[in-house]
């Protein structure tokens, strides 16, 4: 007998929606390419899982067609997830801006949804990498594994996509896509770190470790400024300031822009102190507002014993400007490697956003980060992940 609905991928958004249509009496059948459930879970958050974020909406989420997301967000929202931890016992928190973490461990959240989905009659079958699917003039799936054959009624794709490949990512769900005929959205990684050459190199890797409060944006690609944190790495800019701007670089030859002064005031910092002849060296003056190390390095100009007075009122301003609005061309990214989610992927508008069906091919779902929709740093893209597997669960 065939399953009602087969699922590739025990990932967020595979076993919720096995957990949503199990628990409708559904036949359900899960198939994980990897050794166990979860895996991407189970490092997400540090280890401790940013599971939602109370704040999760539309505006949080880049895809080609915006309002593709908001049905599924709309259906099934943060307060639904959180209702399934606190009734396991989950304990949880804050961090800030509505980012919700386990008090544990990731494996809570794993546990919590291998436990729902046995409790819904769910079956979760692991290093079952499917080699070969097919449909048939009925329209019934077969999905095969090694010797054994997997037919159903519905399938539904959350393989993921191509970040973190020593996780699993890979291009499954794309090939999948292309051979039912789906168009796919060029991916790209997304949250991930960016990489500098030449003097920017030189300078970000003098002061790799050394992080700081920054505003953040990405200036040709319609990305709105993000108030987080920079990190200096050996080989760029990361944190999580530059991991959200990332999302919105298609291309390298894009520029960034930093203000490294987001708490300073607009005027009177540099020229007001000037101005009232302040004989502060101007090393400390900036080392008030910035890391000594970063201080150090902006005022290499300058000597560092230097008083404020002593400085042309015109240096100073370029200096004020260039920390304010710091503006750099990215040599590229860290790569799929280091990308916490992959931007792009399955075309939305060949998909039902309602049910996250394919138009064209009945029965065949795609769900989770495969698809084009992809959420901000901050528990946004588990968010999209319950949402659209849910949304699927409740169709098949």
């Amino acid at each position: 007998m065939p399953d009602d609905v087969l699922i590739l991928g025990a990932g967020a958004a595979g076993l919720m929606c096995a957990i949503t249509a199990g628990r409708r009496g559904r036949s359900v059948r899960v198939l994980e390419r990897a050794e166990r459930a979860g895996k991407k879970i189970l490092i997400s958050g540090g280890g401790r899982c940013n599971f939602t974020n109370l704040d999760a909406g539309p505006e949080n989420y880049i895809s080609s067609e915006p309002a593709f997301c908001r049905s599924a967000l709309a259906r099934y929202k943060p307060g639904d997830f959180i209702e399934m931890v606190e009734r396991h016992g989950i304990a949880y928190h804050e961090k800030k801006l509505g980012q919700l973490f386990c008090d544990g461990s990731s494996r809570e959240i794993v546990a919590m949804l291998l436990s729902e989905c046995t409790a819904a009659g769910v079956r979760v079958e692991t290093n079952a990498d499917a080699c070969e699917i097919s449909r048939d003039t009925d329209g019934l799936f077969t999905v095969r594994v090694g010797s054994e054959t997997f037919p159903a009624r519905s399938l539904v794709v959350a393989a993921g996509g191509l970040s973190w490949p020593k996780l699993g990512g890979s291009d499954v769900a794309y090939r999948l896509a292309r051979q039912f005929g789906l168009r796919i959205i060029e991916p790209r990684p997304g949250l991930v770190p960016l990489t500098f050459g030449g003097e920017t190199g030189r300078l970000c890797e003098a002061l790799s470790g050394v992080s700081l409060p920054c505003r953040a944006e990405a200036l040709a690609a319609g990305g709105r400024p993000f108030r987080e944190s920079l990190l200096f790495t050996h080989r760029g800019l990361s944190g999580p300031a530059v991991l959200q701007i990332s999302s919105y670089l298609p291309d390298t030859g894009e520029s960034v822009r930093f203000d490294l002064l987001p708490d300073a005031p607009e005027e009177d910092w540099l020229a007001g102190r000037h101005a009232k002849g302040d004989y502060t060296p101007i090393l400390k003056v900036l080392a008030e507002r910035l890391p000594q190390r970063v201080a150090e390095a902006f005022c290499a100009a300058f000597d560092p014993r230097c008083p404020l007075r002593q400085c042309s009122a015109k240096a100073l301003a370029a200096l004020d400007r260039n920390l304010r609005q710091w503006t750099l061309e990215p040599a590229g990214t860290e790569g799929y490697a280091k990308a916490e989610v992959t931007v792009g992927g399955i075309d939305t508008r060949g998909l039902n956003s309602r049910t996250m069906e394919a138009r064209e091919v009945r029965g065949l779902y795609f769900i989770g980060e495969a698809v084009d929709v992809t959420g901000q740093l901050g528990g946004f893209n588990f968010q999209w992940a319950w949402a659209s597997g849910h949304a699927a669960g409740e169709a098949v």
